[in-house]
């Protein structure tokens, strides 16, 4: 006959989420009208209560004898420490419809591997950034910040890039591995040329130089007109605008 493999009974701990740290918070700890607190069991397909009671062997009111007590259930200091031996308190808290909205079980693995995820991320991003060549972070520079980089020292421009990488790892790799950063880079570069002008705001876009000074296209409504220009000269329609720019550049 087989062992039954036997359940590992330990201590936990819950955090109140998105860094909510009040001295004291209270979460509901009975079902009511004011507050519901169900939980649909899929096996049976039955909505059933909650309720914590820790003279009680089950969460679940149907499962609660006549004698229970109410105990409530406080984070201090955003924080919950629940011992082994108050299984239902545990239990309770899996079941709580605020499980995972507003407080979560602390998993300190879990912690780690996404604090060495974000620090690899800010490596990489620094590392990238570091190595990158003057002319590719002047480029990246002029997306990210829609500056002009020949107004900023070369200190600036290097100082700026590496702090986006080091405050923004993911969206700066993500940028530079982008095929529309060149392109987008080299529409601020058209505007700064005064090859591409901006009539009626930044409505529309129009052709100024010394061969075309025809109108090129309109801005969709709430687009941003650079990334709007780049999209237009990569589509069939603008490739040949596209090409008699960079002529001109």
């Amino acid at each position: 006959m087989k062992n039954k493999k036997s359940i590992q009974l330990v201590d936990k701990t819950y955090k109140l989420k998105n860094g909510m740290s009040p001295l004291s918070y209270t979460i509901p700890s009975r079902n009511t009208r004011r507050y519901p607190l169900m939980h649909f069991d899929e096996e049976t397909g039955l909505n059933r209560a909650l309720r914590y009671a820790r003279n009680q062997k089950s969460p679940f009111e149907d499962e609660q004898d006549g004698n229970f007590i109410l105990e409530p259930v406080v984070f201090e200091d955003g924080m919950l420490i629940v011992p082994k031996e108050n299984q239902v308190l545990q239990q309770f808290l899996y079941y709580h419809p605020l499980n995972g909205r507003l407080f979560e079980e602390v998993d300190n693995e879990k912690d780690a591997e996404l604090e060495m995820e974000e620090i690899n991320y800010e490596v990489d991003a620094l590392i990238e950034a570091r190595s990158m060549p003057f002319e590719q972070m002047e480029m990246v520079f002029r997306v990210l910040f829609g500056r002009d980089p020949s107004k900023y020292s070369s200190a600036e421009i290097k100082r700026d890039v590496l702090l986006y990488a080091k405050n923004q790892p993911k969206s700066f790799l993500d940028s530079i591995n982008d095929p529309m950063l060149k392109l987008e880079a080299n529409v601020h570069r058209f505007f700064a040329a005064n090859l591409l002008i901006f009539k009626n705001g930044t409505k529309e876009v129009w052709f100024n130089t010394t061969s075309n000074k025809k109108k090129m296209m309109n801005v969709p409504f709430d687009s941003d007109p650079y990334t709007s220009v780049a999209v237009y000269l990569q589509s069939d329609e603008g490739i040949d605008a596209l090409k008699l720019l960079e002529t001109s550049i």
